[in-house]
């Protein structure tokens, strides 16, 4: 049996530290489409719809291409808008299906939208569209599958989760790689066709390295899963619902105990049906509102900022190429630091693990009293963030890409942890989906502000950047919120103690 208990925790690592690789070389690439998009131009993608200025009197004629940076935010739009919207999807597949349907649907997704870009050329600049968006969904569903992985380390669950989210957002210092390789002679298609290959990587870890179903939580003892794992460590949905009616049956004869949760194959705790929460009421609740409104403010200002980098860049640098090349490659650099972020941010929320609960508080209570402080961070780092967003000054914006990327792995990472965190696990796939498409609704009003600034305020973004800093203003309510109802069940924790301890010494 120790033998069998050595094998289980390097399984456990090995999917940690695999997981840790898929998301860092694979699944948000699409973000760094500022680098991808300094390739594209090169090769003349969307060139027809650069026109020739003619000068007047003595000047040069110029060529203004303000309609191809406006089709490539398109591009960018689209595949960010279906990166979020189809989570919804994505998440009641991953509940319903378990984590190998959902993977291969994932590869398969992300090989056809690496080999349409492959395959693209300037006359097929439209192919752009299906490609980059088949990267973004394909992506997200090896994030979604590997987010579980935490599970497995109960004591740095969060800690893994923003981990997992942070190498996420790395990712897209895969497309500087392309850029660098670009300019050393390596062509675009070579580059993405390795990217395709690499699929191969993500088989055999569906196969090998990750459950057929999901990873429950809490663990059972010897909890196990891949090929070679035996019957007796193997867990399936009819032998759980027995043993949960029994345990239901056994609890309803006994009084005055509480009945002990049983982890499931698909990762939810065996309760009685009046204390797990409905989908219906954990959607309609003020913390699914306030978190979506959290969400969905702060990524509208970095999918705006992503998507107008490179027109900003060109404005401020006064249309310098090789200084427009320099700050799109610090941009790049700063993406990978992600990486290293996130994690900080999973310390904030598990730091009260391992400590003793205060007199009657559940973990869900402690875990959510130590969320507020990340969610009012995260808060703080965006606003931050806009503000040095908003300001015209070329060097100021090395500050705003170590604030950006920041605050995303905070973002991302804290999004998961949180519903992970204030509702059932049963429902996360779920609620982590619905909350990812309404946010990638409010998101598509990206592409009105970049066409507002391309026409109304001739190229200046000033007053959208100011508008979109006091609407960040709105994402302070949510960890406020949070704070407040966790004093307010300490304070009526404490007012049942203290009622039970009076009526205890009544009766005596």
């Amino acid at each position: 049996m120790q033998g069998h208990e050595v094998g289980t925790r390097l399984r456990y690592r090995l999917t940690l530290a695999s997981g840790m690789l898929e998301c860092l070389c694979f699944a948000g690439v699409v973000f760094g489409f500022a680098s991808l998009m300094f390739v594209l131009k090169e090769d003349g993608y969307f060139s027809q719809l650069c026109t020739v200025v003619p000068g007047t009197n003595d000047t040069l004629t110029s060529t203004d291409c303000s309609k191809q940076d406006e089709q490539f935010s398109l591009v960018f739009t689209v595949a960010s808008f279906l990166n979020n919207f189809l989570n919804l999807v994505n998440g009641y597949l991953f509940d319903r299906f378990g984590t190998m349907v959902t993977r291969l649907l994932g590869i398969c997704l992300y090989t056809t939208g690496t080999l349409l870009v492959a395959f693209s050329s300037e006359a097929f600049s439209e192919l752009l569209f299906p490609a980059l968006s088949c990267i973004a969904v394909g992506g997200i569903l090896l994030l979604l599958t590997n987010m579980q992985v935490g599970n497995l380390f109960a004591a740095h669950r969060s800690t893994i989760i923003t981990l997992y989210n942070g190498a996420f957002d790395s990712s897209s210092t895969v497309f500087l790689i392309f850029k660098l390789l670009y300019e050393q002679g390596v062509s675009l298609r070579t580059s993405f066709l390795v990217l395709s290959f690499c699929s191969i990587i993500h088989l055999l870890r569906t196969f090998l390295l990750m459950p057929r179903t999901h990873i429950p939580y809490p663990l059972p003892q010897y909890y196990t899963y891949g090929p070679s794992c035996g019957q007796g460590n193997t867990y399936n949905v009819e032998q759980f619902e027995r043993i949960r009616d029994g345990a239901m049956a056994a609890s309803q004869e006994s009084s005055g105990r509480d009945s002990i949760p049983l982890a499931s194959e698909d990762g939810t705790e065996a309760q009685d049906s009046e204390k797990v929460a409905s989908f219906q009421s954990c959607v309609l609740s003020w913390f699914f509102l306030w978190h979506l409104v959290w969400l969905s403010v702060m990524q509208l200002r970095h999918y705006l900022f992503i998507g107008t980098l490179n027109p900003m860049l060109n404005r401020l640098a006064n249309n310098d190429p090789s200084l427009v090349s320099q700050y799109t490659n610090a941009f790049a650099m700063t993406q990978l630091c992600g990486v290293l972020c996130a994690p900080w941010n999973g310390l904030i929320m598990d730091r009260h693990k391992g400590k003793p609960l205060a007199p009657g508080e559940t973990e869900r209570e402690a875990d959510l009293r130590s969320s507020s402080l990340s969610l009012f961070l995260t808060a703080l780092q965006c606003l931050l963030f806009s503000v040095c967003a908003s300001v015209p000054l070329l060097p100021l914006q090395y500050l705003t890409f170590v604030l950006q990327v920041l605050n995303r792995s905070f973002l991302y990472g804290g999004n998961a942890a949180f519903i992970n965190i204030a509702f059932p696990a049963c429902h996360f796939g779920k609620l982590y989906g619905m909350v990812m498409s309404i946010s990638a609704v409010f998101s598509l009003l990206q592409y009105p502000c970049f066409a507002l600034v391309k026409g109304a305020l001739g190229g200046d973004p000033f007053y959208v950047d100011i508008a979109l800093t006091l609407l960040t203003l709105l994402v302070f309510i949510h960890p406020v919120y949070v704070f407040i109802h966790c004093r307010k069940a300490a304070r009526e924790r404490e007012e049942s103690t203290q009622t039970g301890t009076k009526m205890a010494e009544a009766k005596l």
